[in-house]
């Protein structure tokens, strides 16, 4: 089939081609413009996913480290509790052993250690086996330690004086 075009009818048509190109180049801008906005979007988000990433990684490395020194501090919060009940065992025992000696008594002879006694009375007779009266024990403060014969001291006296003399 054969067509005739007239003048008026083909500038009309280029006319129409001139402004579908015309849109076409807008819609293209437009298209180019959203691309970019686009692009400038994702860019953004892999940047921000990526330092997101760099945040975690240095956070589960500082996880690491915190959790490290918190092994080694409850190893040696583990370590204090054993001394500290290992101290207060020992510290029982020698409570107990204080308070046997509590009464015990030192037998000085001028003013030197000579024997260790459970009470007084047990001190004044191994004094006697040496020839001392029972009843000639006086005052521990008549005379320096040194210049007494025999003395008998409370133990724990006899234990803080300087060089073990009596007081």
């Amino acid at each position: 089939m054969i067509r005739i075009v007239t003048r008026t009818r083909l500038v009309a048509l280029q006319q129409d081609a001139e402004g579908a190109r015309e849109r076409a180049r807008e819609i293209q801008g437009a298209a180019d413009r959203a691309y970019a906005g686009h692009l400038r979007t994702v860019y953004d988000l892999t940047a921000d996913a990526e330092a997101a990433e760099r945040a975690a990684e240095a956070a589960r490395a500082d996880a690491e480290i915190v959790r490290e020194i918190l092994e080694r501090t409850e190893a040696q919060l583990a370590d204090a509790r054993a001394a500290v009940t290992e101290q207060a065992a020992r510290i029982d025992a020698l409570s107990g052993d204080l308070d046997a000696f509590a009464g015990t008594v030192v037998l000085l002879h001028y003013g030197k250690l000579h024997s260790v006694h459970p009470d007084r009375q047990a001190a004044e007779r191994h004094a006697a086996s040496f020839g001392v009266g029972l009843n000639g024990w006086g005052p521990a403060d008549d005379c320096p330690a040194a210049e007494a014969a025999w003395r008998i001291s409370p133990l724990s006296k006899w234990a803080v004086a300087v060089d073990g003399d009596a007081a």
